[in-house]
C-alpha cells in the first residue's frame, strides 16, 4: 500500500452551497437541542398557566344607548320645530361621553378621585396582612377601604392643587383619626368633626371608623389624571354604521365598582343631552320674552290712533272688496313678523350663506313683493279709506302678532318642561359573569409559543456565532487531511463528571490518577476510533525520517493528552514498543494517565540532573514506557532547543518502534515549533465545536513557517447530532458493530 503522505501545501476548495441555507442542518440543530427546546417550552408553559392563575381577574361590563333624531314638540310650528331637529352624528355624540364634562362629572358624584388604601410594601407587603372580608358583607366602592380588621369610608377630601396626587397617612391617634403629611401632623378631630389644617386648605371629613393597626394611605388624584385613567378604561363605539345605538363598555376588577361607574356615565350623558335641550328652549324663550313688550305697545298705541280717527271722522264702513285686501296684508305683515323672529335665531346659528338662512330670504322677499302689490291696490281707494285701512291694518297686525308670540311662549315652556331628550337608555350595564382577562388558554399558548420561540432563536443563534468545526470535511475543504474522527466516549465523559465533582468537593488531588480509556472500556467507540487511526499511522510512518511522532493542537482542552495516552496503549497492544514523551513542561500531567510520579522526568534530563535511563519510567501495560514532564523549569523553550533534547529522540528512536511526543498548543507557546523540527511525523488534535478552521489554518501556518510538516489532523469529541450526518452515521456503525 503507498504512503499516505500530506505537505503543508493545502488547496482549500470553494464550496458552491457556501451563501445557501442548509435547511437540514437547521433541521438537525433542532432535534440536537430538543430537550432545551422542549424543557424551556415547559417552564414557559408553566409560567403561563401560573400567571392565569393568579393575576386578578378583570371584569367587562357594557350598557347600551340610542341617539334619537332630535323632536322640537311644537305641533304646529314647523318652522321653530326646525330649529331644535339639527342631528348630531354618532361620532359627536360619542366624544361627548368621553369628554371631561361627562366623565369629570361622574368622577366628581362617585368621588372616584379619592383613593384609600392600606400603607403596605409592594408585594411582599400582603403577606401577613387583615384577611378581606366575605363577600357578603357590603364593602365601599369608592373613597373608602375595608378589611376584617378595618372600615373606613371617605365623605369629603379637600386638599390644593398642588397637593393633588401626594399621599396623606391617615392613622388612629388616642382614640381619634390623625391625619399627616410627610410625616407632618395636619390635624386631628373625633370622628363626625372634619379634619381641617391650621390654614384650612385641608379638610378631612369621615364617614365610617373603625380603625385597624394598619395605617392608610389617602390621595386625591389630579381631575386630569383620573379621567385620563377612566378614559382608558372605558371603550365606546356605533353599533354597526349610522344606526345611531351606541355601545359603552369598561373593565376593572371589581364588578359592582365598573356597573356603577358605567350606569352613572350613561345618566350623567342623558341628563346633559336633557338640559342641552332646555336650554335651547330657555334661549327662544327669553328671546320672545324681549319681544312681547314692544309687540304690546305697538298693539296699544295703534288701537288709540284708530279710534282716535274713527271720532274725528266719524264711523267709516270698508267694502267687502277693501275688507278682503286688509286681510290679506295683515297675514302678510304677521308672516313677515314671524320670518323676522325665525331670521333672529337663525342668525345665531348660520351664516347668511347657508342654505336655510338663503331660504328665508328668499320667502321674505317674496311677501314683501306681495305686500307691495297690496299696498299699490290701497292707493287706488279713497283717502279716508286709506288711512282708517292702514290704521285697521297696524291694530289687526299687532294683535295677531302679540296673541301668536303669546302662543309660542306657552308652547316653548310647555316644551320645555316636557323635554325628554333625544337619547334613551337600551340596556343597563351588565358585568359579564366570566373575566375577559386574563385569557387563561390564550396566555398558556403564547407562553408556550414564546418559550419556544425563544429557544430556538438562542440555539440558532448560538449556531450562527459557533464557527466549531462539526464535521471532517470541513477541514478537508480546506485542504487539510483528516486521520481520524474520534467520537465523545460517554465513559470518559462520566469519568471527568466526576472527577470535577470530587474537585468541587476537595476530595481528588491533581496527583491522583486518570484510568486509560482503552484499558478500562476497550470496546468504546473512541477507543476503536484510535484503532483505526493506528491503521493509518502505520503507513503514513513507513517512510519517516524517524520514529518520533508529535502530537500537537491549536488551543488547551482539545483532548491532546488523552488522545496520545490512549493511542500509545493501543499501539503498544500490539506488541510494538512504545514510549510516551511529555514534553508540556508547562502544564503536562500525562503522568497521571500512567499513575506515575512527576518527581523526574523531562526537565530534570535536559538540566543534567538525571540520566536517560532514569526519567523512562515503567507502565501496567507490556511494551508501553512513559516519560513525565519531570519539574517546572523556568525556561521550558530553551531546554528543548538544548542538544540533550535531540540526543534523546535519536536514542529512544534506537530503543522503541514508536516515540509519542505530547507538547503545549502552537498557538499559546512556541515549543511544540521546537519539538517538531526533531519529529519525522506530526499531527494536531482539534475538537469538534471548539476550534474553528481559521484557527487550525492559523495553526498550520505557524508550523510551515518553522518548516515542521503536519500530515494532518485529529478530530476529537465528535458528537452525536442530527445536524452533523457524518458523526451520526459513524455511531450508527460503531454502535451496530459494538452490539
Amino acid at each position: 500500500m503507498a504512503e499516505n503522505k500530506t505537505s503543508n501545501t493545502r488547496q482549500p476548495q470553494a464550496s458552491t452551497m457556501a451563501d445557501e441555507i442548509d435547511l437540514q442542518r437547521l433541521w438537525g440543530l433542532l432535534v440536537d437541542h430538543r430537550w432545551l427546546i422542549i424543557g424551556t417550552t415547559l417552564i414557559a408553559l408553566a409560567l403561563g398557566v401560573a400567571y392565569g392563575l393568579l393575576a386578578t381577574p378583570i371584569y367587562k361590563a357594557d350598557a347600551l344607548l340610542q341617539v334619537e333624531d332630535k323632536q322640537g314638540g311644537l305641533p304646529g310650528f314647523s318652522e321653530l320645530n326646525e330649529l331644535f331637529t339639527e342631528e348630531s352624528s354618532a361620532d359627536a355624540e360619542i366624544q361627548i361621553i368621553r369628554s371631561r364634562m361627562v366623565l369629570g362629572q361622574v368622577i366628581a358624584q362617585l368621588q372616584m378621585d379619592i383613593v384609600v388604601e392600606p400603607d403596605r410594601l409592594p408585594f411582599i407587603g400582603g403577606f401577613g396582612a387583615p384577611d378581606p372580608v366575605a363577600e357578603f358583607v357590603p364593602k365601599p366602592l369608592f373613597a373608602g377601604y375595608r378589611d376584617s380588621e378595618t372600615f373606613v369610608t371617605v365623605k369629603d377630601f379637600v386638599v390644593p392643587e398642588n397637593l393633588r396626587g401626594m399621599e396623606f397617612t391617615l392613622q388612629e391617634e388616642e382614640g381619634q383619626p390623625a391625619l399627616y403629611y410627610e410625616g407632618q401632623k395636619v390635624g386631628s378631630a373625633p370622628l363626625g368633626t372634619p379634619i381641617k389644617s391650621e390654614d384650612g386648605r385641608i379638610i378631612l371629613e369621615l364617614g365610617e371608623w373603625q380603625f385597624g393597626n394598619e395605617p392608610l394611605t389617602l390621595v386625591r388624584q389630579p381631575m386630569a389624571d383620573a379621567v385620563n385613567k377612566l378614559r382608558g378604561r372605558l371603550s365606546v363605539s356605533e353599533q354597526g354604521k349610522a344606526t345611531g345605538i351606541i355601545a359603552m363598555a369598561i373593565t376593572g376588577p371589581n364588578k359592582a365598582r365598573i356597573q356603577k361607574i358605567l350606569d352613572a356615565i350613561a345618566d350623567t350623558y342623558l341628563l346633559q343631552n336633557i338640559k342641552r335641550l332646555s336650554a335651547e328652549a330657555e334661549n327662544s324663550l327669553q328671546f320672545l320674552d324681549e319681544q312681547l313688550p314692544e309687540i304690546k305697545e305697538k298693539l296699544t298705541g295703534a288701537e288709540e290712533k284708530l279710534n282716535a280717527y274713527r271720532l274725528k271722522s266719524e264711523s267709516v264702513d270698508l267694502s267687502l272688496e277693501t275688507q278682503s285686501v286688509l286681510e290679506r296684508l295683515v297675514a302678510i305683515e304677521a308672516k313677515l313678523n314671524e320670518l323676522k323672529i325665525k331670521e333672529s335665531e337663525i342668525a345665531a346659528r348660520f351664516t347668511r350663506e347657508h342654505p336655510a338662512y338663503r331660504t328665508l330670504i328668499r320667502q321674505r322677499s317674496s311677501l314683501q313683493q306681495e305686500r307691495d302689490e297690496l299696498n299699490s291696490q290701497i292707493k287706488q281707494l279713497p283717502e279716508t279709506q286709506q288711512e282708517v285701512l292702514r290704521l285697521m291694518r297696524d291694530v289687526e297686525v299687532n294683535q295677531e302678532i302679540y296673541v301668536g308670540l303669546l302662543n309660542k311662549v306657552q308652547e316653548l315652556r310647555i316644551m320645555k318642561a316636557g323635554t325628554v331628550g333625544s337619547v334613551r337608555i337600551i340596556d343597563q350595564a351588565l358585568v359579564q359573569p366570566e373575566p375577559v382577562k386574563p385569557k387563561k388558554p390564550l396566555i398558556a399558548v403564547l407562553a408556550a409559543m414564546l418559550g419556544a420561540m425563544g429557544s430556538i432563536g438562542v440555539v440558532l443563534l448560538k449556531a450562527a456565532f459557533n464557527r466549531g468545526i462539526e464535521s471532517p470535511e470541513q477541514l478537508e475543504e480546506q485542504g487539510i487531511s483528516v486521520y481520524a474522527s474520534i467520537p465523545l466516549s460517554e465513559h470518559q465523559q462520566k469519568v471527568d463528571r466526576l472527577e470535577a465533582l470530587k474537585r468541587r468537593r476537595r476530595k481528588k488531588k491533581d496527583k491522583d490518577p486518570i484510568p486509560l480509556l482503552a484499558v478500562t472500556d476497550p470496546n468504546d467507540l473512541a477507543v476503536e476510533a484510535l484503532r483505526s487511526l493506528r491503521t493509518s499511522l502505520h503507513f503514513a510512518m513507513m517512510e519517516a525520517s524517524n520514529k518520533v511522532l508529535m502530537v500537537s493542537g491549536p488551543s488547551p482542552g482539545v483532548g491532546k493528552s488523552f488522545v496520545t495516552s490512549n493511542l500509545a496503549a493501543v499501539l503498544a497492544q500490539t506488541g510494538r514498543t512504545v514510549v510516551v514523551v511529555d514534553a508540556d513542561m508547562r502544564k503536562g500531567h500525562m503522568h497521571r494517565y500512567f499513575d506515575n510520579q512527576n518527581d523526574a522526568g523531562l526537565s530534570d534530563y535536559l538540566v543534567g540532573k538525571q540520566d536517560e535511563a532514569s526519567i523512562i519510567k515503567p507502565t501496567k501495560l507490556d511494551n508501553l514506557s512513559f516519560i513525565p514532564r519531570g519539574q517546572i523549569p523556568p525556561n521550558p523553550s530553551e531546554l528543548l532547543m538544548h542538544s540533550r533534547f535531540e540526543a534523546l529522540m535519536e536514542s529512544l528512536s534506537n530503543q522503541y518502534d514508536i516515540v509519542l511526543v505530547d507538547t503545549p498548543p502552537i498557538l499559546a507557546v512556541t515549543d511544540a515549533a521546537i519539538v517538531g523540527q526533531l519529529a519525522g511525523s506530526s499531527l494536531i488534535v482539534t475538537r469538534f465545536g471548539v476550534n474553528s478552521v481559521k484557527e487550525v489554518d492559523i495553526t498550520l501556518t505557524r508550523f510551515a513557517q518553522n518548516n515542521v510538516e503536519i500530515k494532518g489532523a485529529i478530530l476529537n469529541c465528535m458528537e452525536r447530532r442530527a445536524s452533523n450526518e457524518y458523526g451520526y452515521y459513524a455511531y450508527e456503525y460503531g454502535s451496530s458493530k459494538e452490539s
